[in-house]
């Protein structure tokens, strides 16, 4: 008689399971006796839908020493042209001007190389490069989403352009970002070119990055600013390491809804095949060690208006089309260059993410990070020496910078610090 009984236990249990998952998670999955509330159904969907849309068919995939998969992908099938703006857009193989003239690819890889500095590249180079007809891009994982608060907010960042005139210590606890930078402002600038250091900083927490940039900006701060940067960076969130990568950035209204690092949104538009936006940069300098440095010119084409981007002496990787834009579609009202950190403050004292080397600037060379040959864009398509150059740190006892010219490195600054210190509170 107990065998009945039990068969009718079991079978209750399971109609008070059944029951359970569809009064508490409306439209549940059940199985295994494991439960996926609705949300989460929701957000494996939307993840996944986001995956495919982001990571296109590749003709090659190479596996990088650092984990990452980079898709070699038809230029045409770039996620740049899934805008709305961009939804007819001719790819442009070309500028039709560089810096100084008509553009021509002499100029862009005859450069002598710095007698004190040594060459870099990227590590997925280790194993392939992508053909002709392809571009390189970092696959996105579905981890890399999910380190993000939301879909919507992955790739993108909060307000970080620094503003100089009206950094006061509310605004810097409220923001989070602190910085130290060169700029200049009070004319019209059509681009700017500028060589920094690469280093590997320490990162405290995970959603907190290091960053070394350029900026140039057009519009009003907290408003409409419109913003193409470009430069290296380490951000434990948003790659799930603690790698240097290149990187790029752009947004059209403060960084409200447009814009978004690399090629994670549609937008800039790649056309090199040999540099993939997002990968780790090998070597990193080491302190008291061998030095490596990048450059990046920006520089807007006069004749289309759209924005490129040069990587070093020998790679124009591709543009920012001028439809992105509002004010940057006539010229840049600020160029900022230098060190940005997020301090999350996240056991009540300022963190220790480092700036650059982690070293302040008057350690000098070798020690401290540095931009040199610091150069703008004038209206008559020239490069020349940045002048009347600014200084801006929120907190320079956390990190500092300093400026200098040089006849071999014309204008340039050291920048950076360790973050908390015995004056850093």
């Amino acid at each position: 008689m107990a065998a009945p009984f039990s068969s009718g236990k079991r079978k209750m249990e399971v109609v008070l399971k059944v029951f359970y998952c569809l009064l508490v998670y409306v439209v549940p999955l059940c199985y295994g006796g494991r439960f996926i509330p609705s949300h989460l159904q929701k957000q494996n969907l939307e993840v996944q839908q986001y995956l495919n849309r982001l990571n296109k068919p590749p003709l090659k995939s190479i596996q990088s020493p650092d984990g990452d998969i980079i898709d070699c992908v038809h230029i045409s099938h770039q996620p740049a042209f899934e805008h709305p703006l961009l939804k007819n857009h001719t790819i442009k193989m070309r500028p039709n001007y560089h810096p100084e003239g008509l553009f021509d690819e002499k100029k862009v890889s005859n450069s002598k190389s710095h007698n004190i500095t040594k060459p870099i590249t990227q590590l997925w180079h280790l194993n392939g490069r992508c053909p002709e007809g392809t571009i390189p891009i970092r696959r996105t994982s579905r981890e890399d989403i999910l380190r993000a608060s939301s879909v919507k907010s992955f790739g993108k960042k909060n307000r970080t352009s620094p503003q100089p005139r009206s950094a006061e210590p509310d605004l810097i606890n409220q923001s989070g970002h602190q910085h130290a930078i060169a700029y200049v402002e009070g004319d019209k600038y059509y681009g700017t070119k500028a060589t920094m250091n690469v280093w590997e900083p320490r990162i405290q927490q995970p959603n907190e990055f290091s960053l070394s940039q350029l900026w140039i900006l057009g519009g009003y701060f907290g408003q409409d600013l419109n913003s193409i940067e470009a430069g290296w960076q380490v951000s434990p969130d948003l790659y799930g390491d603690h790698n240097t990568r290149l990187f790029t950035y752009w947004t059209s209204d403060a960084y409200q809804a447009t814009g978004c690092y690399n090629l994670l949104c549609s937008g800039f538009t790649q056309i090199n095949n040999d540099i993939a936006i997002g990968a780790t940069i090998y070597p990193v300098s080491g302190y008291h060690g061998s030095q490596y440095d990048i450059s990046i010119l920006v520089w807007k084409d006069p004749e289309e208006g759209n924005w490129w981007l040069q990587f070093g002496n020998d790679y124009v990787l591709g543009y920012w089309p001028a439809a992105l834009f509002s004010y940057l579609t006539d010229s840049a009202s600020m160029i900022e260059w230098g060190g940005e950190v997020v301090n999350s403050d996240a056991d009540g004292q300022h963190t220790t993410t480092q700036m650059g080397s982690g070293h302040f600037p008057n350690e000098g060379f070798g020690k401290a990070s540095y931009f040199r040959n610091i150069q703008i864009v004038d209206g008559s398509n020239n490069l020349r020496p940045a002048q009347d150059i600014n200084t801006f740190t929120e907190q320079s006892n956390c990190y500092d910078v300093k400026t200098g010219r040089d006849g071999g490195w014309g204008n340039y600054f050291y920048y950076g610090g360790p973050g908390r210190n015995p004056n850093c509170p």
